[in-house]
């Protein structure tokens, strides 16, 4: 093994040296510069594994506890480092244990290269020990699949791999690879990454044209409104984007994937879009003349009653997937392209602008917000504690500056709504798969893909004690990761509907859970419980000056509602206040 790993260090033109395909495996990560891969072992992958035993200077592998929480794990290190997560699993159960994380990677366009093992090729339909069909099982949630029986196919199918994964509109890809494919030796003749393949365009062709419509109607706008969401950040055009809404002078709203792209305190943020986002924003969709749509996708949550969603608007969007124009609103203007492109370009165009009346409606209905929701839910008098402000605690002794992973439920809505972001990529949740039990592996993620910056696991008293076994990864891996349970023994979300909409019928949603504090010990990670007002904001500085991983619990009041929220079947211009 020493000997081909010299051998493969210094290649010479086009001189082949024999190699296993397990070793090519890693060969292309290395070429790919995979950072870390987060994974478990199994029967059907163990070749690779084998292989990894002499690559341990070269390749970081995470043990995880269980393989949904290796792909969350990936998905947590994509969204803080824009890199590709990796992924190991073996076949069957551990392949079908991904596919969770697969769907969530797939709506929420985060590049991933899993990489599965599979029984030898010629057991393949025979109902072998732990086969399962995971190409056709993860064809509707991967952006590409593929099943590799020849070992001579893998430098080209993996450079294919990262290529499609982080290209154009980012998605995950599965690569299924037999066991006598892994152990297959070949003539091996480098790694080329591949940068085209002749039936995928990543980036649909500019159309100038469009620019100069799109650029028409917002210079002849009285009551513009920039919508954006994660397709800025991962087109990693937040300066562009800053310097088109700064120059437009136009009031911007964020989906909650979008938050960060620019500060939270930017005088034309506006706030946050959706069913639990700020009054203002959701009112005025519907009274805005032309609205301008970037990198977001018009999801349901964001549109509500889409027959009654900003009828009276032009609407101008930018999108790098065609599919996306027209898919749930009528455009007016599409502008196709690669937003890091598309923005400078329609920047070029448009007039220097302010707009004070209109931004002062914005101001007039958070003030309204402020009074009816937000000063009770951040700032207390008396009573139980509530999880805003827990996070305005928060924001205080971090000062915008950490990484917030949440998990999903009430504190997701409270954490994306309050949480003050300064950087990009601080924001990491589940948004359009809304999986439970996300955030703790994919705040490990988050942590290994930026580990200079202070990482919060946000998470529920229910989504906690879906994965709660990876607080064995954080142990083994010495990762420091800040835990914060807002626990108000419910299945919050649900019981908040329960109550609105089904006459407070609450059906299993009473949820007791063990020792938070006594769970993370036996996992040799410091923890502590609180209830009392007076002890949040000492208690989250220890958490925070804690030298490694720390649990805090804190107790809030149980039937908490998160307002304001747009009522399912609901225009966005009926969200309620109370």
């Amino acid at each position: 093994m020493e000997i081909e790993q010299q051998a493969l260090s210094n290649p010479t033109g086009v001189e082949t040296i024999e190699i296993s395909g397990s070793v090519a495996v890693l060969e292309a990560l290395i070429a790919e510069g995979t950072e870390v891969i987060f994974g478990y072992p199994g029967g059907a992958i163990m070749p690779i594994y084998d292989a990894l035993y002499d690559y341990k200077e070269k390749l970081d592998h995470i043990l995880v506890r269980h393989e949904q929480g290796g792909i969350h794990a990936g998905q947590g290190f994509a969204r803080t480092s824009g890199k590709v997560g990796v992924v190991f699993a073996t076949s069957g159960p551990g392949a079908t244990n991904l596919v969770t994380g697969l769907a969530d990677a797939m709506i929420d366009s985060t590049p991933l290269v899993c990489i599965t093992g599979q029984v030898f090729a010629h057991l393949l339909g025979t109902d072998a020990f732990q086969e399962t069909d995971v190409i056709n099982i993860t064809t509707p949630v991967t952006k590409w699949n593929y099943q590799i029986t020849d070992a001579t196919e893998i430098p080209e199918v993996l450079s294919k791999a990262f290529y499609i994964a982080r290209s154009g509109r980012p998605g995950p890809v599965l690569i299924d690879i037999t066991k006598n494919a892994q152990i297959q030796k070949f003539d091996y003749s480098g790694y080329t990454p591949c940068n085209h393949i002749r039936s995928y365009r990543p980036k649909p062709l500019i159309r100038n044209e469009y620019i100069e419509q799109a650029a028409a109607l917002i210079n002849q706008a009285k009551k513009p409104f920039v919508l954006w969401g994660q397709g800025v950040i991962l087109g990693e055009a937040e300066l562009e984007f800053k310097a088109f809404v700064e120059k437009s002078g136009i009031p911007s709203a964020w989906t909650i994937l979008g938050a960060g792209a620019i500060p939270t305190d930017h005088p034309l943020n506006v706030g946050m879009l959706g069913m639990h986002g700020n009054y203002g924003p959701n009112v005025l969709t519907n009274e805005c003349d032309v609205m301008i749509a970037i990198g977001m996708r018009f999801d349901d949550r964001v549109t509500g009653r889409l027959d009654k969603y900003a009828k009276q608007a032009k609407i101008i969007h930018l999108d790098i997937d065609p599919s996306e124009i027209d898919k749930n609103v009528q455009t007016t203007v599409p502008v196709w392209g690669d937003c890091k492109e598309t923005l400078p370009a329609l920047t070029a165009l448009i007039q220097q602008k302010t707009y004070p009346e209109w931004l002062q409606k914005f101001k007039d209905f958070g003030q309204k917000e402020i009074e009816a929701v937000i000063n009770d839910e951040l700032h207390p008098a008396s009573g139980e504690l509530t999880m805003g402000e827990v996070i305005s605690h928060l924001n205080e002794l971090t000062n915008g500056e950490a990484i917030i992973v949440t998990d999903v439920g009430q504190h997701q809505m409270v954490a994306c709504r309050y949480a003050k972001l300064n950087k990009t990529r601080s924001n990491v949740t589940s948004g359009g798969l809304g999986t439970m039990g996300f955030a703790l592996p994919a705040a490990i993620g988050a942590k290994f893909g930026a580990p200079e910056r202070t990482v919060v696991a946000v998470i529920g008293d229910g989504g906690f004690q879906m994965t709660l076994q990876e607080l064995g990864t954080i142990m083994q891996s010495n990762i420091d990761v800040k835990i914060l349970i807002l626990n108000n023994r419910f299945l919050g979300m649900v019981r908040q509907w329960q109550e609105l909409f089904n006459q407070h019928r609450y059906s299993f949603v009473d949820i007791e859970s063990p020792d938070f504090v006594a769970l993370a010990a036996a996992y040799r990670i410091k923890g502590k419980s609180i209830s009392e007002r007076g002890e949040i904001s000492s208690s989250l500085k220890e958490m925070l000056e804690h030298k490694g991983s720390f649990l805090l619990e804190v107790m809030v009041t149980k039937e908490n509602n998160v307002f304001p929220m747009v009522p399912q079947g609901c225009s966005v211009s009926e969200i309620r206040l109370k």
